[in-house]
């Protein structure tokens, strides 16, 4: 919600300090706090925490401290973190098995999965959002944006990327997952942006392809129609072969619009123009010319409640620097002093590790348009650790911090295993000396993977590993914990269809999947519901009567239809 004690015009070229109407409110809605009979697996205790594994070495001790934001500190997601995956596995598992703990483990997703629509491919999915991550509808129908492609345009599932448009799907709201379709039911409503309009970040740029990327969409104020999307902007300059002539130009990326609706369908305007907000500076965030691999995507902007007047933004980046420079620390290790399984710093060096260095960044709007923005250091990063931190998310839960990512097993460094899924950390504060969650991990909800086999991939699986372990991804954690994400593979069975919900719960620096959430842990596909309504009664009337193609209706019969 945006503020009102202040003209909508009011700029200023640094952070700003007017009131805000949130005292002390969690953005994020929560249900579902029991941890109990519902759950799966290994009950959730303290002393999980701290109890190490014998033959492996200790996680790194966190303290969950808050910093300021515009402090300098960046806490890391360590080697000693991370093997903590690996010790909390099983080695015993049969062939092709799961040897992931069992609360932590994303049940298996039928073969027959229903596709989302015929007409595209859908992956990254977000919903339509406040600036405290409550989702909202919109005038009686749920909306959603996703990455989409076309199914039919003579590339391949793997080749969507550098073709990606951001499309919307609407259904009616308040329904029931057992009252839908199978597939949930979703309209595609097309794409949000007009042909061509994202490529204006780019200028004159020479480009052979640009795409548009993951991000999030805000309802700019509860009580009317408009809405701001944040994205990433990717622009390719490549041989008709697919090799980069230059690096791909990636720029967070700003525009405007307005959502209307009536009884049949939902519809968008504007979004003609697109302002760049950031590109990689180099100093914190690595860019194109360091490493033509870089990661620079998937804002998710928000309002902290312990720092009124301030809008953030977090993202995922990598950290600075020339591309496999030997530069990790034995901070990035993390290990305890005298531990006796600690690496050595040189080994790991020379291990081919230092080509792995993801961070989640942080932003500071300088304005009330959101215009423009001030990068940040660093809130985490996992040098020598992950390759990979997408879609990071803050969410608050009982007073704790909670970062959520996602991430590859394929991009973990070497020495280094985990699965495709959900990774958190906790802290006190969105700088905090965050503490990876369960056992001190990091791992949050994984895919069914066998981590005694080679990883293979979601487009050249390894015969021996699960079936399932490229099975959903791009999870995003939604109220009350659920969970949404996108099938990318199940049995050799290619996607880009919206996968089951599940639900987790989280309990301090603990989680489990709910198997008591829909059927053995699985909801509907494609289940994401609104926790808050946004009735803009003026828009609607007038979207009544604009000509898109709905049928004139009484209009007090048509406001009654908006409790519906």
């Amino acid at each position: 919600m945006q503020n009102t004690n202040k003209t909508e015009n009011t700029e200023q070229e640094h952070p700003f300090h007017y009131s805000m109407f949130f005292q002390r409110a969690r953005w994020l809605l929560l249900g579902a706090g029991m941890l109990a009979a519902s759950m799966s697996g290994e009950p959730i205790t303290a002393g999980a925490q701290t109890v190490g594994v014998s033959g492996y070495a200790l996680p790194t001790i966190h303290t969950q401290q808050a910093y300021d934001p515009f402090d300098t500190y960046t806490s890391r997601w360590t080697r000693a973190d991370a093997r903590q995956i690996r010790a909390r596995s099983s080695l015993t598992n049969p062939t092709g098995g799961n040897s992931l703990p069992a609360r932590l483990t994303m049940p298996d997703i039928p073969a027959n999965f229903p596709q989302t629509n015929p007409d595209v491919w859908v992956w990254d999915t977000w919903t339509l959002i406040d600036a405290q991550a409550n989702q909202f509808s919109y005038n009686g129908w749920e909306v959603i944006f996703s990455l989409t492609a076309d199914p039919n345009a003579g590339y391949t599932f793997d080749d969507r990327h550098v073709h990606a448009r951001i499309g919307f799907f609407y259904r009616r709201a308040g329904i029931p997952a057992s009252r839908r379709p199978r597939n949930g039911g979703w309209i595609y409503g097309g794409h949000l942006f007009p042909d061509g309009a994202s490529a204006k970040v780019f200028g004159s740029t020479t480009l052979t392809q640009n795409a548009e990327w993951s991000g999030s969409t805000r309802l700019v104020k509860v009580g009317d129609n408009r809405v701001s999307v944040f994205y990433t902007a990717l622009g390719f300059n490549r041989t008709d072969a697919g090799a980069n002539i230059a690096p791909p130009i990636a720029i967070i990326s700003k525009t405007d619009g307005r959502i209307h609706a009536d009884l049949t369908h939902v519809w968008f305007t504007g979004f003609n123009n697109h302002e760049g907000l950031l590109q990689p500076d180099g100093v914190y965030y690595q860019t194109g010319q360091q490493n033509e691999f870089y990661s620079f995507r998937d804002p998710f902007t928000f309002e902290d409640p312990a720092h009124p007047g301030y809008t953030f933004m977090v993202f995922e980046g990598n950290t600075a620097g020339e591309r496999g420079a030997a530069d990790c620390t034995a901070a990035d290790l993390g290990y305890r002093s005298g531990d006796p399984y600690a690496e050595n710093l040189n080994d790991v060096l020379n291990s081919g590790a230092t080509y792995q260095k993801a961070n989640i960044g942080l932003a500071v709007a300088l304005n009330r348009s959101l215009t423009k923005w001030r990068f940040l250091p660093p809130i985490i990063s996992a040098n020598c650790v992950n390759d990979q931190t997408e879609r990071p998310q803050i969410y608050i839960k009982d007073n704790k911090y909670y970062l959520f990512t996602i991430s590859h097993r394929t991009t973990f460094a070497a020495g280094m295993d985990g699965p495709d899924g959900v990774y958190g950390f906790v802290g006190n504060g969105i700088r905090s000396d965050f503490k990876p969650m369960n056992w001190g991990s990091g791992l949050v909800l994984g895919n069914p993977t066998d981590l005694n086999q080679a990883a293979g991939s979601d487009f050249d699986p390894n015969p021996l590993q699960n079936p399932r372990a490229f099975q959903s991804y791009s999870h995003y954690v939604m109220p009350g914990g659920l969970v949404e994400s996108f099938i990318d593979t199940v049995e050799n069975r290619r996607g880009g269809a919206l996968a089951p919900t599940v639900q987790i719960n989280i309990s301090g620096q603990n989680t489990a999947i709910n198997l008591g959430y829909g059927q053995n842990g699985l909801g509907g596909y494609g289940d994401i519901p609104a926790n808050r309504y946004n009735i803009d009664v003026v828009a609607f009337l007038q979207d009544l009567t604009s000509g898109n193609g709905s049928t004139p209706t009484n209009p007090l019969v048509a406001l009654a239809s908006l409790g519906q």
